[in-house]
């Protein structure tokens, strides 16, 4: 049960708004007892508190995400969130612009790698792969 079921509910809504409802439903498909509190809390947080907030556009924050995931080697939200971009507005120009940014602020071969997974995952999105998963490197 969700602690906050404003949070929750208004988590879900972006969540699903960002992510599209294919990927949500899959994710909730696929929670266990085990992981059932962890994905209420992210809900809840990341989506419902901080997702949610109004000063930044879900473009702004989709960008600040990617670059984040990217300096982090967090590969496969990294290209979850890429393919997120189609309903962000983040466009491959800013994704570009930002891993100029991880290139010198969090070293190029960070930048390197981050630009594989993107430039495979958008391949992939031209492809017409679905939302269910990209090869990693």
């Amino acid at each position: 049960m969700a602690e906050n079921p404003s949070k929750y509910e208004s988590g879900m809504a972006v969540r699903r708004k960002v992510l599209g409802d294919a990927h949500v439903d899959r994710a909730e498909a696929a929670k266990t007892d085990f992981d059932r509190d962890f994905q209420t809390f992210i809900t809840e947080t990341a989506w419902g508190s901080l997702w949610a907030r109004p000063h930044w556009p879900a473009r702004q924050r989709s960008i600040i995400t990617i670059t984040l995931l990217a300096a982090l080697g967090q590969d496969e939200e990294l290209a979850m969130h890429v393919r997120a971009t189609r309903n962000t507005g983040a466009t491959e120009d800013d994704l570009r612009e930002a891993m100029l940014h991880v290139a010198v602020y969090a070293g190029v071969p960070v930048a390197n790698h981050a630009i594989k997974i993107i430039k495979q995952t958008y391949d992939g999105i031209r492809a017409g792969e679905s939302q269910a998963g990209i090869k990693q490197p």
